[in-house]
């Protein structure tokens, strides 16, 4: 570390490293000092954008001993090796989204982080949003009484040209699924997040719009969960123009519904002084946002507060808030959906 400052380098100067990047460059406690890929010009161009050093070679990378942290941003397929190597040379491990594409090569990774002694983090940026925090401290101080429905719809629209800009998109060993490995899994992790642990699940993939996909584009799915809540799942990158994904949690007390990152049902049996204020401040926020039509098109400020966060366990030594196994739990949601697409039947995650 330089100072106070945990020194980050990048894994995969692709389209999300840029808010990788920006959202370290911002983020107290941090520093971007180094980016590693495969292609020699893309890597030196990302690293002249943001001043820092390049290296094709991971080992070289893993072990010059400039960066203290690896964020990584390659194909999902790959976060194993990749993470695996920064471990094993002493670097703390925040990924990106999926932790990776099955369970057992997520809890591989995990077992190597805890082994090396070293912090493994997840982005699930979405946690962050102040209207997920609101949330889960009303379901958790039983203003909605018992939970009886939880479900979340995510009708998002990726062109033609999305999946073929990349060799690796579609496919199932470095995408590890699609709309909702890939996509989806955001929403999935704030179902876990707010109605709790998935039991069962019955899933059908629904026609395919794109071509020379592997994998899914449209699915549907049926849940129950742990708790005795049940609810349903629609995923889509076919959907245009694409519209803010949605979660909703209903109780026998209030119901709260959420588009985008706000708020846009906050309705209770018995209502507080605080309420109105919430009510009011509804309008804020943005429904557009979060990747809906463009995986561009996502604020920097949840990946800032990932980073804030990762940065706190570090220095502190306590697990990053969201930690490789909350990451696997969305992973274990996500393949228990597709096992029962293949196979027709409900799948247990007990």
């Amino acid at each position: 570390m330089t100072g106070n400052s945990l020194r980050f380098g990048i894994v995969g100067p692709g389209a999300v490293a840029r808010l990788h990047g920006l959202a370290i460059r911002q983020a107290c406690g941090a520093e971007l000092t180094a980016v590693c890929g495969r292609d020699a010009e893309s890597t030196r161009a990302f690293a002249e954008q943001f001043g820092i050093a390049a290296f094709t070679d991971p080992v070289a990378f893993f072990s010059s001993g400039a960066v203290d942290a690896v964020s990584i941003a390659a194909p999902s397929g790959v976060h194993l090796s990749l993470g695996s190597l920064a471990a094993r040379h002493g670097n703390h491990v925040l990924c990106e989204k999926p932790l990776e594409v099955t369970p057992r090569k997520a809890a591989q990774l995990i077992d190597i982080c805890a082994a090396n002694g070293v912090q493994l983090g997840v982005y699930f940026q979405a946690r962050f949003d102040d209207c997920t925090r609101l949330a889960k401290q009303a379901i958790a101080s039983g203003r909605l009484g018992k939970l009886l429905f939880a479900s979340c719809q995510m009708r998002w629209y990726r062109s033609q040209a999305y999946y073929d800009s990349a060799a690796w998109r579609g496919t199932w060993a470095l995408d590890g699924g699609g709309c909702l490995m890939n996509q989806g899994i955001h929403t999935l992790d704030l179902l876990i997040h707010l109605a709790g642990e998935p039991a069962e699940v019955s899933a059908f993939q629904g026609e395919k719009t794109h071509q020379r996909l592997e994998v899914e584009d449209n699915l549907c799915a049926a849940v129950r969960f742990r708790n005795g809540v049940i609810g349903t799942i629609e995923a889509s990158t076919s959907c245009s123009p694409g519209f803010p994904r949605k979660v909703e949690i209903s109780g026998e007390k209030g119901s709260i519904g959420i588009a985008g990152n706000r708020i846009v049902r906050w309705a209770f049996a018995q209502e507080e002084v605080a309420d109105a204020e919430i009510i009011k401040q509804m309008a804020a926020g943005n429904t557009t946002a979060g990747g809906a039509a463009d995986p561009t098109d996502i604020d920097v400020t949840g990946h800032r507060l990932v980073v804030e966060d990762f940065v706190r366990s570090v220095q502190g030594k306590t697990k990053p808030f969201i930690d490789g196994v909350a990451g696997k739990h969305a992973v274990d949601f996500v393949c228990a959906i597709y096992d029962s697409i293949r196979s027709g039947k409900p799948v247990s995650l007990a």
